[in-house]
């Protein structure tokens, strides 16, 4: 079978690509793929996320075990599509250059059969440019100055000091 997978840029502005691919390839070669796709040499490190609905990310899958001990970390070469992917569960998070966070939402949108002739994976459509840089973002966790401000250096009659506590 195909998957006819959407895969969008976590960005302000529309940026996605269709992409079709054998549901018996590796997560590495999706991986490969969308590299491609969106025009990244594929030389920096990766994880794809499985998540809900809601895309709360949930267990990693990685391109390489970069854990000392040799952990019970996922690899992409060894997780296929079919075996993650499906009507009932058809998101991922994929994350490209972790220095940079290039963070996009794979969705899976039909599963067709396999057409002769055609080499898959296979770039269906592209929508919008991809910038430069990665679009930021704000993490939940992240304070401004002046959440810190308000937080930390506004009133000290709380903290139980006493007048000539030296």
């Amino acid at each position: 079978m195909i998957y006819k997978i959407r895969i969008i840029l976590d960005a302000d502005e529309d940026i996605f690509r269709d992409i079709e691919i054998d549901a018996s390839n590796t997560l590495e070669e999706l991986h490969n793929a969308i590299t491609q796709a969106f025009g990244f040499l594929g030389n920096e490190m990766a994880s794809f996320y499985t998540c809900d609905t809601n895309w709360n990310q949930d267990e990693e899958i990685a391109l390489f075990d970069m854990s000392e001990s040799g952990s019970d970390v996922r690899l992409m070469n060894e997780t296929f599509l079919e075996d993650l992917l499906s009507v009932r569960n058809p998101k991922l998070i994929y994350v490209y250059d972790f220095m940079s966070m290039w963070t996009f939402f794979v969705e899976l949108a039909d599963i067709v059969k396999k057409e002769d002739g055609r080499s898959y994976p296979n770039l269906l459509f592209t929508f919008g440019e991809v910038p430069d840089a990665p679009p930021e973002k704000k993490f939940e966790s992240e304070r401004t100055e002046e959440d810190e401000n308000e937080e930390y250096l506004g009133n000290y009659d709380d903290l139980d000091f006493d007048e000539n506590w030296n």
